[in-house]
């Protein structure tokens, strides 16, 4: 029983986290469970901090879905028994290599036999907006685009990500080698790798499964980078590594190469040595089409009116579109309706609407209301957590509604450039990772009606 329920809380766990933290930090744990505690025994101090610090309120939230009640969770390292002493045989032993029990070799390395893909070049609606990336996506795959190397950028949720994986799931399927190599993770899990193998001792393997190992690189997030120079020297010496191999490299990011800061010279060239695509928000039309395909995939028809609806009011963010969408037909299901107009009006009530481009005035307004402070106290030099949260929701909303640059939003509220950067980066964390804080800011945001 007791290991039945740990069992349906990684279930929860491994459906609401990021692949590549659930396979690192949550995999590895072993648990006893009962009726109001879990218990849990990680390989090292290491991984038991990590998790306290980052991944508790995921693990007590996974808990209290299965156990009805929210769990007390405790963590902290099993010791292994001490085996008997065993009498040295006289012949020479074999060298045993030393490891610590951290979980760093989590393949990153995707199997042609095991396909991962979220999304496919079949179901990416093209417009104007994306044309000249996913041309170049698919330049890549057929081996047409010149040079093996693509950077791809845009505000949140406009389709980076999904081209990224059908990227990876072309090239799975259409490759002459029995079994292609695809590295796909973000910059964080590159980072995060890195350190585990640095305090494992395993360095040397960890540069060798990304150098020597791996025919596609499709990295995600490279702005993470920033401030991080162990962490860019390695990216740059495994760039130089793939090219000399003649391996695919994809790299996305919410910014341009030339607006990074504390990025050395020499990584952000390289950055910039392939193509560079850039994703603009998409027209109506292309939006329109989009409701159109995703209701294809949901296995629905949507009258044109709503599809209208729903493109006119949700303009700069193609990952809300959708989620309204299947929001709006998961609806009409489990009460048994049609989708209807009122229907729709109802879902719409959850996101951030757009009947204009809203300015940095209402913004900021909106921001002021939403975390109840004054302008004045989001200008100040102030570093208390609500503060902080808002000033980032600020910059975050800022450069993804107006044509205001990095320099001018950090001049308005009285911060660098840097600073920006950092704060909008830190929202999209939060929320690409689905933390209860990351949750709580997306609810915010989509609240923030212009």
């Amino acid at each position: 029983m007791m290991r039945d329920s740990w069992n349906k809380i990684l279930q929860f766990l491994e459906k609401g986290l990021n692949p590549g933290l659930y396979k690192v930090w949550i995999k590895p744990l072993k648990a006893e469970v009962s009726n109001t505690t879990i218990k849990l025994y990680a390989p090292n101090d290491f991984v038991a901090a990590w998790v306290r610090d980052r991944l508790m309120d995921n693990i007590k939230e996974a808990g209290a879905q299965v156990l009805g009640a929210s769990p007390k969770v405790e963590i902290g390292v099993k010791k292994a028994a001490q085996k008997p002493a065993v009498k040295a045989r006289p012949a020479t032993a074999r060298p045993v290599q030393a490891r610590m029990g951290l979980p760093m070799m989590t393949p990153t390395v995707v199997n042609t036999r095991i396909p991962r893909w979220r999304f496919s070049f079949d179901d990416f609606v093209v417009g104007e907006s994306n044309q000249l990336a996913c041309a170049a996506s698919r330049s890549l795959c057929d081996n047409s685009l010149p040079g093996d190397q693509l950077f791809l950028s845009s505000t949140p949720g406009l389709g980076k990500t999904h081209l990224l994986h059908s990227i990876g799931k072309n090239l799975c399927a259409t490759s002459n080698k029995k079994h292609v190599s695809i590295a796909c993770l973000t910059a964080e899990e590159f980072a995060n790798r890195m350190v585990l193998a640095l305090k494992a001792g395993e360095i040397s393997r960890f540069k060798a499964e990304f150098r020597e190992n791996v025919d596609c690189l499709l990295l995600e997030d490279v702005h993470f980078f920033q401030g991080k120079q162990k962490m860019q020297d390695e990216i740059l010496e495994t760039l130089k590594s793939l090219q000399l191999r003649g391996s695919k490299v994809v790299m996305t990011s919410s910014f341009l190469p030339r607006e990074l800061e504390k990025i050395d010279q020499q990584l952000v060239s390289r950055f910039c040595s392939g193509l560079l695509a850039v994703i603009a928000t998409p027209d109506f039309q292309t939006r329109k089409r989009i409701v159109e395909s995703k209701a294809i995939r949901l296995g629905t028809q949507v009258p044109d009116s709503i599809s209208n609806l729903l493109a006119d009011r949700i303009t700069t963010d193609v990952r809300q579109l959708e989620s309204c969408l299947q929001n709006l037909v998961l609806k009409a299901r489990l009460l048994n309706r049609n989708v209807s107009q009122d229907l729709a009006w109802q879902v719409l009530e959850n996101y951030s609407l757009a009947k204009s481009a809203p300015s940095y005035d209402s913004i900021v307004e909106h921001i002021c209301r939403a975390y109840e402070l004054s302008p004045e106290q989001l200008r100040s030099k102030s570093r208390k957590r609500q503060i902080v949260l808002a000033r980032n929701t600020a910059f975050f909303l800022a450069r993804k509604h107006t044509e205001l640059s990095l320099k001018d939003i950090g001049t308005k509220l009285g911060r660098r450039h840097s600073t920006v950067i950092k704060g909008i980066t830190n929202i999209e964390r939060e929320i690409s990772l689905q933390t209860p804080l990351g949750r709580q800011l997306q609810d915010t945001i989509d609240r923030l009606t212009p």
